[in-house]
């Protein structure tokens, strides 16, 4: 009985601090995409000069710069991990909170690398769609479209908070031992930003190739169109 309370105190706790940390990735802390810009030509050598420029790269290119992404945002939250795992279950809030900024931070710069500036209202949606994909979240697209984005995206982290919350719970329990917290924090840290990371990219990365095909397949459409029999005007 005491073990279910304290997971069921636990949940609350994981949720809340999920859904705290996700919030504020989503007004104060996000990637900004113009120097992201410059960080992918500088640090990655990608060479753009605009993200519409992504869309004439080999997509083998952006694969490798998406997985360097992925990578530092693991080494990110594994350290994060590791120092608020010395407080056992007492640091979950603030670890939770700092884990889920560091986690959608990667996603925009996924979203960014494939493609996806996140300017408009409907690009805000697609990204927090990707964010609750990569979190197993199922979101039907009439949910998406019936939705306001000022009222879409918070429903949308509670819906995340509260998948997430069950696999830390049962994930995160490891913490109350003391000696080995700190290791346990930071290898926790280090797998949830991969396998949130990994299920992201495969959003983006199947949205891009869509893209692309369509890209190939307009001029046809226009060469199509340009080759039909005009229609006879009566004089």
């Amino acid at each position: 009985m005491a073990a279910e309370e304290r997971k069921s105190w636990l949940r609350r706790r994981a949720e809340s601090a999920l859904s705290q940390g996700l919030n504020r990735a989503y007004t104060t802390v996000r990637v900004d995409p113009d120097k992201f810009l410059l960080q992918l030509r500088a640090a990655y050598r990608v060479p753009i000069s605009g993200y519409h420029g992504v869309f004439s790269l080999e997509i083998h290119e952006l694969d490798v710069v998406s997985e360097s992404i992925i990578r530092s945002g693991m080494k990110m939250a594994a350290v994060e991990g590791a120092g608020f795992g010395l407080g056992g279950l007492i640091t979950i809030v603030p670890d939770l909170g700092v884990l889920s900024a560091i986690t959608m931070r990667t996603i925009q710069k996924l979203s960014l690398l494939y493609g996806f500036p996140f300017n408009t209202d409907d690009e805000i949606a697609e990204l927090w769609i990707a964010a609750a994909s990569a979190a197993g979240v199922d979101l039907t697209r009439e949910l998406v479209e019936k939705e306001v984005v000022h009222r879409f995206v918070p429903r949308v982290i509670q819906r995340i908070a509260a998948k997430a919350s069950a696999e830390v719970v049962e994930k995160w329990a490891g913490r109350v031992i003391p000696l080995a917290s700190s290791a346990i924090g930071a290898g926790l840290n280090y797998w949830f930003v991969r396998a949130w990371g990994e299920r992201a990219r495969a959003h983006f990365r199947q949205r891009h190739l869509q893209v692309r095909q369509q890209k190939r397949e307009a001029p046809l459409l226009l060469q199509d169109q340009s080759q039909m029999p005009r229609p006879i005007l009566p004089e």
